[in-house]
This record gives C-alpha cells, sequence and structure tokens, in this order.
C-alpha cells in the first residue's frame, strides 16, 4: 500500500510539474508558452517571405509538440487574433464578435516583420532535444520585447493559475526606455476591445480592473452599445441584455447587432424607460461591465513566481541589454574575422607569397612555407596566422589572384575597420545603444497600436440602485402573509425590485425593515409596509393612548435606522395605536367625551405644529381630558380644511384606524365654525410627556 502511495504521489509531482512548466503557465523571458514558442519558431524555419497554409505549419510544428494538432491550431490562431507576430490570410475569426476561424486547410499565414525582428536569433539561442529526440527546439525565445505584457496570457495548471492582461505596445517600450535612464513609470492594460478601464485597484497587475462598454444615446429611446469590454464578444453581451431583460431587470424592446468592422449594438428601450436608468441597468446586470482580476504569474529559472507588471519590465529590459550585447560581441567576432581574411589575402598577394610555393611539393612544407611567410607582418593582423588560414588561402583560384583588385579590397578593410569602431563603441555605451534600439522599434511599428481603451475613474454602480421596482410585493391580510409569490395575490401591495428592503409598521408598535421573500409569515397585524429607500425624509404621525392612564399622546419622528430583521418600537409598550399617518396636509379634530362643565367638546389643530423627533423620544399629551373620537381634516392650499378620513400614502394600506375605545359614546355635537382654526386653550392640552 505504502509503494503504491508513493507510486501515485511521484506520478502527479512529474503531472504537475509538466502542466506548469510545459503547457499552462508562460515563461518570463519570452512571454510564450510552450506550444506558442514551437508555433513561432516553426514559422521561422519556414518562413521564405511567402504565406503558408496554417495546416502545414501544424504539421510542421508536430515535430516539437507532443499533443495533437487541434491545440496547435487553436494556439497559432489566437497568436493571430493578437496581432503582432503573425500576419493573416482568409478566416481567423473575430475576437470582438465571438465567430471561429475557418478550418486550417484554408487559411495561410506568416511571420510579421516585428516578429522576424524582435524573436529570433539562432546565435544566441539555447536549444533542448524535441519530445521525441529527432529534432532540437528554443527553451526560450530571445524576445528583444516584453511579449508577455504585450499579448496578455490566461492558464490554469494544478493548484496555480495565471491571468495576465495585455498592455499597449508604445507604452510598454516607453516603460523600458523610462526602466533604462532611472525614471519611474506606470503601466497599465490596454485591451482590443476598446472601452473604459477603471485602474484604480490594479495593483501593478495583481490587483483588478473595472471594464466597461462604451455606450451612446442618440434618442433617450435608443442606445448605441460601441466598444465591449474585454472577455466579452457582441454575441455573448446581447445574450446577457436579452437574459437580463427576461428577468425584469431590463426593460428592453428590442435588440440588434449591426457589427462588421465595428461594434455597433442598438438597443431600443421600452416605453416609460430613460436611457439614463437604462444605461445604469446595464452596467449593473449585464456584460457591459466586467471586473476582472489579474494574476501575474510567469515561470522564471523552471520555478512558477507572482511578478509585478513592474518587475516584468525591468527584467525582460534586463534580459535585452544581454542579448543586444551578445548580438554586438558575436558581430564584433565576424568583422575581426573578416578583417583578418581580407588583410591576409591582401598581403598574400600583394606581396606575391603565392610565388614562394610553386617549386614546392610537400602539402605541410607548403602551409609551414606560408605561415612563416606572414610573420614580418604580424604588425597588420589581429591574430596571429593559423593553419586553417593558410588552408584557405590555398584554395583561392589563380583566377581569381590574377583579376583581384588590391584597392577594391583596401577599401572593404576600411570599411570594416570602420565598423568595428562603431561595435566597439556600441558595446562601451550599451544602455545608450538600447535605448536607440526601443526607440527605433517605436518609430516602426508604434503607429500601428494605438491605445484603444479609455482610463476613468468609474463610479460603483450598485446593482440594487439600478434595479427596477417591477415586482408586486403582497400583503395577504387574512392569513398574515407578506411575499411576492404569485399565489398571494391582495389588493395591498407596493412595487418592489429583488434587492429592496421593505419597512414593516405593525399596529402593536413594532417596526422592522425585511427583504423581499417569496412568501413569509408575518402576522396580520400589519398597519404599514413600503420600501426603505422611498421613506428618506417622510415624516410619519401617530396618535397612542396609555392604557393605563387613558391619555392620548401625539408623536412625530423620521429617518428610521434599523439592522436588518432587528425589531424595534416606535411607540412604546402598553399603549394602543389611535391613529397613523405620514401626510403632511392634515389637522385632526379630537372629541372630548361630554361633561356637564365643558363648553366645548373637540379641539383641533395641526400636525404641523410639533416638532419632528427621534424615533425613541416620546410623544406629547394631547389633553388630560378622555378622547373618544379622532377625525382628520384635510388643510387646502388657503388654509381650509376639508372633512374627511386621511388616507395613508402606502399604496394600499389606510393610515386611519377605527377607535377602539370600550363604551364608546356617539358625540355628535360640535362647537366652532367648519374649517376655521380654533385656538387651543392651555387647558385642553394639558402638560406634555416627553419621556425619552
Amino acid at each position: 500500500m505504502s509503494n503504491l502511495k508513493q507510486l501515485i504521489d511521484d506520478n502527479f509531482l512529474e503531472y504537475a510539474n509538466y502542466v506548469v512548466k510545459d503547457r499552462a503557465i508562460p515563461d518570463i523571458k519570452d512571454g510564450l508558452k510552450p506550444v506558442q514558442r514551437r508555433v513561432l519558431y516553426s514559422m521561422f524555419r519556414m518562413d521564405d517571405g511567402r504565406f503558408n497554409k496554417v495546416a502545414n505549419i501544424v504539421g510542421h510544428t508536430m515535430q516539437f509538440h507532443p499533443h495533437g494538432d487541434a491545440s496547435i491550431g487553436d494556439a497559432l490562431v489566437g497568436l493571430a487574433q493578437k496581432d503582432y507576430f503573425i500576419d493573416m490570410q482568409g478566416n481567423f475569426g473575430n475576437v470582438i464578435t465571438g465567430d471561429g476561424a475557418a478550418a486550417s486547410r484554408y487559411i495561410e499565414a506568416r511571420l510579421t516583420p516585428l516578429g522576424k525582428e524582435v524573436l529570433f536569433n539562432n546565435d544566441i539561442t539555447e536549444f533542448k532535444d524535441s519530445y521525441d529526440r529527432r529534432n532540437v527546439e528554443p527553451v526560450v525565445l530571445p524576445a528583444k520585447i516584453p511579449v508577455v505584457l504585450l499579448l496578455g496570457v490566461e492558464g490554469i495548471a494544478v493548484g496555480m493559475a495565471t491571468k495576465i492582461l495585455p498592455h499597449n505596445f508604445t507604452e510598454v517600450l516607453q516603460a523600458q526606455i523610462d526602466y533604462l535612464e532611472g525614471r519611474e513609470f506606470r503601466l497599465y492594460p490596454d485591451f482590443i476591445h476598446g472601452g473604459i478601464i477603471d485602474v484604480s485597484e490594479y495593483n501593478d497587475g495583481n490587483g483588478k480592473v473595472r471594464v466597461r462598454a462604451v455606450i451612446e444615446a442618440p434618442t433617450d429611446k435608443k442606445l448605441i452599445i460601441k466598444e465591449i469590454p474585454f472577455g466579452t464578444t457582441t454575441e455573448s453581451l446581447i445574450a446577457s441584455i436579452e437574459k437580463q431583460s427576461k428577468t425584469g431587470k431590463l426593460k428592453i424592446a428590442s435588440i440588434h447587432d449591426y457589427t462588421t468592422s465595428s461594434v455597433e449594438i442598438e438597443v431600443n428601450l421600452a416605453r416609460g424607460y430613460s436611457a439614463d436608468e437604462a444605461v445604469a441597468s446595464l452596467y449593473a446586470f449585464s456584460d457591459c461591465e466586467q471586473s476582472i482580476s489579474v494574476s501575474l504569474l510567469v515561470i522564471k529559472d523552471n520555478v512558477p513566481v507572482i511578478k509585478s507588471v513592474t518587475e516584468i519590465v525591468h527584467e525582460t529590459t534586463d534580459n535585452l541589454v544581454s542579448y543586444l550585447k551578445r548580438e554586438l560581441e558575436i558581430k564584433l567576432e565576424t568583422l575581426n574575422e573578416k578583417f583578418h581574411a581580407k588583410t591576409l589575402a591582401q598581403i598574400f598577394i600583394e606581396e606575391r607569397i603565392y610565388k614562394q610555393i610553386e617549386e614546392l611539393t610537400n602539402y605541410k612544407t607548403i602551409l609551414n612555407t606560408v605561415k612563416d611567410a606572414f610573420d614580418p607582418f604580424k604588425g597588420q593582423l589581429l591574430r596571429g596566422v593559423t593553419f586553417d588560414d593558410v588552408e584557405k588561402l590555398l584554395l583561392l583560384p589563380i583566377k581569381k589572384i590574377s583579376k583581384f583588385d588590391l584597392n577594391k579590397n583596401k577599401k572593404e578593410i576600411k570599411d570594416i575597420e570602420t565598423e568595428i569602431k562603431q561595435v566597439k563603441k556600441d558595446l562601451g555605451r550599451i544602455t545608450g545603444f538600447t535605448i536607440d534600439y526601443i526607440k527605433d522599434l517605436m518609430e516602426k511599428y508604434g503607429p500601428a497600436y494605438p491605445r484603444r481603451s479609455k482610463i476613468e475613474n468609474l463610479e460603483t454602480i450598485h446593482a440594487k440602485d439600478a434595479a427596477i421596482e417591477n415586482i408586486r410585493l403582497y400583503y395577504d391580510r387574512t392569513n398574515g402573509y407578506l411575499g411576492t409569490d404569485p399565489g398571494l395575490k391582495s389588493d395591498e401591495y407596493v412595487m418592489v425590485s429583488e434587492f429592496s428592503h421593505v419597512l414593516l409598521m405593525f399596529k402593536n408598535g413594532m417596526h422592522k425593515v425585511v427583504r423581499v421573500s417569496g412568501k413569509e409569515f408575518i402576522g396580520k397585524g400589519l398597519q404599514f409596509f413600503d420600501v426603505a429607500s422611498h421613506l428618506n425624509g417622510t415624516v410619519f404621525t401617530v396618535i397612542y393612548r396609555d392604557k393605563k392612564t387613558g391619555y392620548c399622546y401625539l408623536k412625530r419622528f423620521s429617518e428610521i435606522k434599523y439592522i436588518l430583521d432587528k425589531e424595534y418600537r416606535y411607540y412604546p409598550a402598553e399603549c394602543r395605536l389611535e391613529y397613523f399617518t405620514r401626510r403632511a396636509d392634515l389637522h385632526i379634530v379630537c372629541d372630548f367625551e361630554p361633561s356637564k362643565k365643558m363648553r366645548n367638546f373637540k379641539v383641533e389643530f395641526d400636525f404641523r405644529e410639533f416638532k419632528v423627533k427621534g424615533l425613541s423620544a416620546g410623544g406629547v399629551r394631547l389633553s388630560n381630558r378622555n378622547i373618544i373620537k379622532i377625525r382628520a381634516e384635510k388643510i387646502d392650499d388657503n388654509g381650509e380644511s376639508e372633512d374627511g378620513t386621511a388616507e395613508g400614502s402606502a399604496p394600499v394600506l389606510q393610515d386611519t384606524l377605527p377607535l377602539e375605545v370600550p363604551n364608546e359614546k356617539n358625540i355628535t355635537q360640535q362647537t366652532g365654525q367648519k374649517g376655521k382654526k380654533q385656538t387651543l386653550e392651555p387647558d385642553l392640552f394639558g402638560s406634555t410627556n416627553e419621556d425619552e
């Protein structure tokens, strides 16, 4: 059993190591996954300036790739769509619309000039055996630009994943120059999709970005989507809009896709739905806004490591300096050898050294004679003469010797000397030479890669704020249930969204705020309910009676603060609710229990004469006398009052409650002129009670 466990452990570790290093995660040096590297290297070997069938390239790549042709073809198409290193001919699909590429036998590809210039140099490339040991392939390509930042990459391995966003070509190369010149820099993503991006949380490549579509509103009833977020296609975007429209979160009459070379999605809005509301809802509920988390995981020295964008620029630029230095050193060696060969030929012919061997027959003697003949000219040579040098001279045909142009050869030697001096100068200023090289790349290729994405600080649109209140929340008074379940059909309902918080106020003085649910039992004593966000600034007025003393109190309050599902009191316990409203255009008439000594049997007053207090404050006592009836009258704009019972602001529940005083007497006697507001006498109010 232990042997089996050890076998499984070893095999799994080997598999995990293979997936991480050889399939999913790019190398920091060339920014490529192995299959991408093999595709590009195969195209380099096949390159003759003309297009090759993709099927032919795939077949050639299979010499190096241990997997099937499908993965190779997909990798090639993906690289081609990035528009940096592969020139396309035929239908390679479209990353904007989501259309796939044609079959590999119908499409053609070749390396771009940029790809050939910055990715390949066999003289400085390290090779290894292919999987079947029949060929050799590059360990990494000597990439002279930060490929991993330009292409972007996504990969999932065993226990780890990478998500690197693409960046702008010119900005990345400018960052390399800034690094070499000792300046600070900041790089942010740039997408072929365009769109608007918020990079406030990008965190140098290991945070997240928010990406939005560009939406225009030519009219109040029509929206045009001109650019889409990275990671979406026009097809997926339209599908997300249609899905949310079916759920009622968006009010869309129709949607049409007119995308050709650029994105154009027309969204026609439903009646009564404004463009501003629609744009907010599109960002909140559809794929018009995306939040993309990033993780810059790469392979460095055969180990997966997390790097920042700044560190990637530093390391790839250091690699560039070393590559350019090595190329200059190789070029210098080549020039020195060329100078040496031409100098030897010049001396060999000009000094007629070949005449010294005309009578010799022994080959070894000939080699030694020619070699010794150069001893007087050592000062003109860069190095000593070898037998290999002599053999090359002896291979010169007599015809070439007789037509040898000494003046032309001297000029070529002088040109080589000038070139050697320049190479040595470049080696002495390798940093400046590197900067000039990068600037040359920017000048040649930069105009083809303008920034497409616009960087802005985006205001967060919460789904609950953009939600449409198009769901009916019913209250079944008979059974005491509250919910959106159609089975609860009732005349008492309010319109809510799925994110709404609903304020419930009960006759027993309790209130709480709850989420919208399908069906929930809350009891039969509900007095008022409405969406809590609709009640900001609303002033509630209640009259309640102390059951012990019989006194009535009036209380006005607003700004109900709450914790979801927690119960609070809006009037004291051991009291009974007599009147409830949230209307301000009322005054009330209170009828007293008749007494022989009383002249007036009623008193009336305006709600607005009472201060609005906190929820925990006590009410103001209306009178020391026994109030047996309370009526509300509306005050019109002229200060006149109208008879009537006030109705609540909630869509279905009335504000007033029937007075439930035991042994209530039907008092019909009224004093005072109707509609005329009476002055309240002090003895009618009694004292106030403002217990907290």
